[in-house]
């Protein structure tokens, strides 16, 4: 009698390995420059330097094997032949010891200085398929290659220290930054592991589903992949200035882009040519890592934030837009972006009353973080 594994079975099929990938062919332009704006962020050297020294990682590796159950051969091992295709797939040299910790709350996350672990919860192996499941566990193993498991770490360290300080208004001021700024890459390189678990599982109808699953719960039948990415397109374009405003605030907080975003973005990188060279086997290799410019990484995220300025449908960055393209009349229009009215014809003339609304869609804090 075989054991039930709680996934649907799906047909086995060959997947595409990618011998010697370096993280540079998926990762995100964002996530590569908010890493270089991080590393510059004054204090970040002599506090990494500092807490690398001072974590307790093996107290963490220790609660982890006390309290949690080790994915291997014999225990969870659907799990574990994941993690190894994973690994197969995007050629990562070694194996990270990967755990099932009880919680219902969906969430994963890759963390470890020395070397990285990831971790599952009970309530995503419950909530995903066989298919979803791959793709995050190829989210992780992402991260793993990326080396992203060292700055997660000291995030979660960070915070939970800025708890305890809170009575002290300096120091507490001084760790929330570095506390922000981390959270600012990390939720670009959230992008960055989306895209490396679409290249384990190679099946965006799957990513799409496990993003779909964690925001909406385990109701497929109740939802709708078109409709889930016009949500996406609604927050986005939807309200004025002053709800842009409230979108930056609602981030703030989260570790994680919101779930529609992720999906959106996720889906325009799969219809791109830079996925299609990957899959036909044109991406940089890690031994080539060491040649690799500084300079035209920083041209190709000012490129990307250029053209996602251009682009975007969101007021503010249709209006940074316009600034950078030297449009006149720069205080009317701030004055009429907030205030929702129309410029008037002429100096003389009476500006024409607004139509703009304001009560767009902004999101929720809280939500599942999927690492």
């Amino acid at each position: 009698m075989t054991e039930k594994t709680g996934f649907e079975k799906a047909p086995a099929r060959d997947r595409r390995r990618f011998p010697g990938i370096s993280s540079r062919a998926y990762e995100h332009p964002s996530d590569r420059s908010a890493l270089v704006a991080l590393r510059k962020l004054s204090g970040f050297d002599t506090v990494f330097k500092t807490l690398s020294g001072l974590l307790p990682e093996r107290s963490l590796r220790l609660l982890f094997l006390s309290e949690s159950v080790r994915v291997g051969e014999t225990q969870f091992p659907h799990l574990h032949t994941m993690l190894r295709d994973a690994c197969y797939i995007l050629d990562l040299e070694k194996v990270p010891q990967m755990y099932v910790q009880q919680d219902p709350k969906p969430n994963a996350m890759c963390i470890g200085l020395d070397e990285p672990i990831i971790v599952v919860t009970t309530g995503l192996v419950e909530l995903l398929d066989e298919e979803e499941m791959r793709a995050v566990v190829g989210h992780e193993v992402g991260h793993a290659l990326s080396g992203h498991a060292v700055y997660r770490t000291i995030l979660l360290f960070l915070t939970g220290l800025a708890l305890k300080v809170a009575w002290i208004p300096l120091g507490n001021v001084a760790i929330m930054a570095l506390v922000t700024a981390l959270r600012e890459w990390f939720r670009k390189s959230e992008l960055s592991a989306d895209r490396a678990g679409l290249l384990a599982g190679q099946d965006l109808r799957a990513s799409m589903r496990g993003l779909m699953k964690i925001a909406g719960g385990n109701h497929l039948h109740e939802m709708n992949v078109d409709a889930f990415l016009a949500q996406a397109e609604e927050y986005e374009s939807s309200g004025d200035l002053r709800d842009s405003v409230l979108k930056i605030l609602n981030v703030l907080p989260r570790t994680h882009p919101f779930t529609t975003v992720r999906a959106a973005e996720l889906k325009k990188w799969a219809e791109s040519r830079d996925y299609q060279r990957i899959m036909d086997g044109h991406y940089p290799r890690r031994d080539e890592d060491k040649d690799a410019s500084v300079s035209d990484s920083f041209r190709q995220s000012a490129t990307h934030y250029a053209d996602a300025v251009r682009t975007s449908k969101d007021p503010l960055m249709k209006l940074v837009g316009d600034i950078a393209g030297g449009t006149a009349d720069l205080g009317g229009k701030l004055r009429d972006k907030f205030t929702g009215a129309s410029a008037g014809a002429s100096a003389g003339g009476g500006a024409g009353a607004g139509g703009g609304t304001a009560g767009g869609p902004e999101g929720r804090g809280g939500a599942t973080d999927q690492g």
